[in-house]
């Protein structure tokens, strides 16, 4: 017969009370991942501290083509301005990502951020006050010392977890979910500011979030990692094995976000386009909570495989319907595939980089991230101008499978394993 679970009589300290039976008293269900996590002291104020670091990540090329193109009547001229930052960040972030290792977080991410802050604010000035088009591009070139936030987290969670494997898996997986959580509330927050106050809302805010959250964090000393120290003997982590071909999946895999991104802003042609794309940030956020709770993750070709396969869905429903709603619940399971992805992913990256270059390791990986991105918003637009919106899903599909490709060609087996122990 099954135990029976019923209360029964006991006393404490005198007192007649109720008690469970089977010595189940007191007891109380192991906690989830993500509650031992953040049980690590210091790992709340860090991470608050990072998010608000992190929120204008998603502000800042919105709030500067609507500030560009308000001002100067030219989307062209908005487009380049933006475009040339992004082409300096990716020459920049590695550099400073590299003096983060060397020197650590708090001595370079703050006198970093400030001179981005500057930039904001010198471009905010120009366009106001009517100057040349090309002190744009200086301005906002110079807010390529940006510090990578989301890689200076990861570096310290894989301090703070080294040996746990299971442990780091779950950190990966909540930074690639606020990683979605603030880039689909960042533009959204940016174009309200933009369109409720004032043109250039959006960047002062987005500037003031940015060197409060850096300060917050750089606050924290206690779980900084150590610095690497010398450069005597140290090499780039573009020198191993491994590196350079996993760089070359996260190039693919950016065309894929670039290339949704433009597709579906043409497809969409007005204001629910922002709505659209947030559902797609909202199924990978879900996705990314969820893949933190696993006990086993999965290979990267199989989350490759799977983001190749969904990626199709707004392709089949664009072409097949024509339908906004339709695509809209496409984007939303498609979406789904693209945290499990960079989860394993930054976690490979994680495992080829040489200790005490974490930081420039990851700072990589985001670099081929933006290139990628910077190629699939081309691809996308051209795609659309010539041949549709419809098809030009087909472009994300594409690099998707390319990522592929790449992944199962050039990565041996153990980089593209996933364990946790």
């Amino acid at each position: 017969m099954p135990q029976s679970t019923s209360p029964q009589m006991t006393t404490s300290g005198g007192t007649l009370v109720l008690a469970p039976r089977g010595g189940q008293a007191g007891r109380s269900r192991p906690p989830g991942p993500y509650r031992r996590l953040f049980a690590v002291p210091g790992t709340r104020a860090f991470t608050a501290g990072n998010l608000l670091a992190r929120l204008p990540m998603g502000m800042f090329s919105v709030s500067a083509v609507i500030m560009i193109a308000g001002q100067r009547g030219s989307y062209a001229l908005a487009g380049a301005v933006t475009a040339t930052g992004l082409a300096a960040t990716a020459i920049v972030a590695p550099w400073t990502a590299r003096l983060v290792d060397r020197y650590g977080q708090a001595r370079v991410a703050v006198p970093a951020t400030v001179l981005a802050v500057l930039g904001s604010l010198a471009l905010v000035l120009c366009v106001r006050h009517g100057a040349p088009d090309w002190t744009l591009f200086a301005a906002y070139a110079a807010t390529a010392t940006t510090p990578n936030t989301g890689g200076m987290s990861r570096a310290r969670w894989a301090h703070l977890l080294k040996g746990d494997a299971a442990a780091r898996h779950t950190a990966n997986s909540f930074e690639q979910a606020a990683d979605e959580l603030c880039f689909m509330l960042g533009p959204v927050l940016a174009a309200w500011l933009c369109a409720g106050l004032f043109p250039e809302a959006g960047t002062l805010v987005g500037a003031g979030l940015l060197l409060t959250g850096v300060v917050l964090f750089a606050a924290q000393r206690s779980t900084e990692p150590p610095v690497s120290g010398g450069t005597a003997g140290r090499r780039s982590p573009l020198r191993t094995p491994g590196m350079v071909p996993m760089l070359a999946v996260f190039l693919a895999t950016g065309a894929v976000f670039g290339a949704m991104e433009v597709v579906t802003i043409a497809f969409a042609d007005g204001p629910a386009a922002g709505a659209v794309l947030a559902l797609q940030a909202a199924g990978s956020c879900v996705a990314g909570l969820a893949y933190g709770r696993v006990r086993r993750a999965a290979p990267l070709w199989a989350c490759l495989t799977a983001m190749t396969v969904l990626m199709a869905l707004p392709l089949l429903a664009a072409a097949g319907t024509g339908s906004l709603p339709a695509v809209a619940g496409a984007l939303l399971v498609a979406g789904m595939a693209t945290a499990p992805t960079m989860v394993t992913g930054m976690t490979a990256i994680q495992r080829l980089t040489p200790e005490g270059q974490l930081n420039e390791g990851m700072t990589l990986a985001v670099t081929a991230l933006l290139g990628g991105i910077a190629a699939g918003s081309a691809a996308g637009g051209w795609t659309v101008e010539h041949a549709g919106a419809s098809h030009g899903y087909a472009v994300p599909v594409t690099a998707a499978a390319l990522a592929l490709a790449l992944a199962l060609a050039l990565l041996p087996a153990r980089t593209t394993k996933a364990r946790l122990s």
